[in-house]
């Protein structure tokens, strides 16, 4: 993983704390998130929702993009973060090194589900049709913590016989979907992994064109990122703040389009990626 990356969004928000002293009563609310996007389109987009919390609370609610997804778990295992939203995989990784709970899912009016999808997207002048036609393609990864952009895609080429260590051409990982769909789109690859919501919202954005890919792959259902928060926060600190999520409504909500609202979760909802990263013989415990 980039530690150089996790040490200076790890600095930039001891600075944080400096400007917010800690104290007996909880002054702010830091809240991380993954970066799906560029990091200030992302702050950009969740103020509102930012505002929102932060009125429901009666405190400052902060927002936080990580270079990665590790940075986003670190700043939760140190206590820089209280809340952060992070992908499916990312939080079961995330619960084995650092103390945090799943707590809100997120539906969108698009979507009008607590579920997507992960794909596997060619350039129709690729050639590329189906998986076997994958072998000795170059092929673009997000994250090698991401669920969509690794695991599930990884997962599911295995299932079918893939060997994704060997087919392969060149493998990379890019750091976001957006690079995937861009990357794509622009031949710089001749496939890619990337979530389903996210290739929507690319296409809307201009970064790809719909008629010119070619689903090759397409997974099973994946539980939508979770709202997470440190298990060791007061519990009624707790209780407001899952309370102020699910009163969160009819907002924009990142690259989704417009927020349906939050459902409540649990850890016992993530089960299913477990069991994807065992079927990758994965030891969740040395993953960092």
């Amino acid at each position: 993983m980039k530690r150089r990356s996790v040490l200076t969004y790890a600095t930039a928000l001891a600075a944080s704390a400096i400007v917010f002293p800690a104290s007996a009563q909880q002054q702010v609310l830091t809240v991380g998130l993954i970066p799906s996007e560029d990091s200030r389109a992302m702050i950009a987009n969740s103020q509102v929702m930012m505002d929102m919390l932060s009125k429901s609370l009666g405190m400052p609610v902060k927002p936080f993009v990580a270079a990665d997804y590790n940075g986003v778990i670190e700043a939760l295992r140190s206590k820089r973060l209280d809340v952060a939203y992070l992908g499916p995989f990312s939080y079961v990784l995330g619960a084995t090194i650092a103390p945090i709970e799943a707590f809100a899912v997120a539906e969108t009016k698009k979507a009008g589900r607590t579920f997507y999808h992960s794909l596997i997207v060619a350039h129709k002048d690729s050639g590329i049709k189906t998986v076997a036609d994958l072998k000795g393609k170059n092929f673009a990864f997000v994250d090698p913590s991401s669920t969509s952009g690794h695991l599930f895609p990884k997962a599911g080429l295995m299932k079918i016989g893939f060997n994704t260590e060997k087919d392969f051409g060149r493998v990379i990982f890019s750091g976001s979907h957006d690079s995937n769909a861009v990357a794509i789109q622009n031949k710089r690859v001749d496939a890619v992994a990337i979530a389903d919501r996210i290739l929507d919202a690319a296409i809307a954005k201009g970064l790809a064109k719909r008629e010119d890919l070619v689903v090759v792959w397409k997974s099973d259902p994946i539980p939508e990122s979770p709202m997470v928060w440190r298990k060791d926060l007061d519990p009624a600190l707790k209780k407001r703040i899952q309370a102020a999520f699910l009163e969160v409504k009819n907002i924009p909500w990142s690259d989704q389009g417009e927020l349906n609202g939050f459902h409540p979760t649990n850890d016992a909802a993530y089960d299913v990626i477990r069991e994807t990263a065992k079927s990758l013989n994965l030891d969740l415990r040395k993953m960092k």
